[in-house]
């Protein structure tokens, strides 16, 4: 067994409301990618669940992706161990979709 590193993405809809995405980084224990994928799947499918707000309303999140599933970097799981790791080049972009480097609260 190895371990790797599953991102998922999902999304809440609440009506009226513009839909609120969620990164999520899940580890899974599997022989291989494709037995790894398919755990990945099967842990966001279960997570999907539907719920009243505080408000009334009815939020629903589903799975929308399973974008990527990659060996861990390192398997010796202690502290300061590096799991996953992507590159990209327009930081710009990067900022834009995520909420915490704007300083926005969720």
């Amino acid at each position: 067994m190895q371990s790797y590193v599953a991102v998922l993405v999902s999304e809440s809809h609440v009506p009226g409301d513009a839909p609120l995405f969620q990164e999520s980084f899940v580890l899974v224990r599997a022989v291989g990618e494709d037995e790894a994928r398919a755990k990945a799947e099967a842990l966001g499918r279960a997570a999907q669940t539907s719920y009243l707000n505080e408000d009334g309303r009815t939020v629903t999140w589903t799975l929308r992706h399973v974008v990527d599933v990659a060996p861990v970097l390192r398997d010796d799981l202690g502290d300061g161990a590096d799991l996953y790791a992507r590159h990209f080049r327009n930081i710009e972009a990067y900022e834009a979709f995520e909420p915490l480097l704007s300083g926005e609260e969720l």
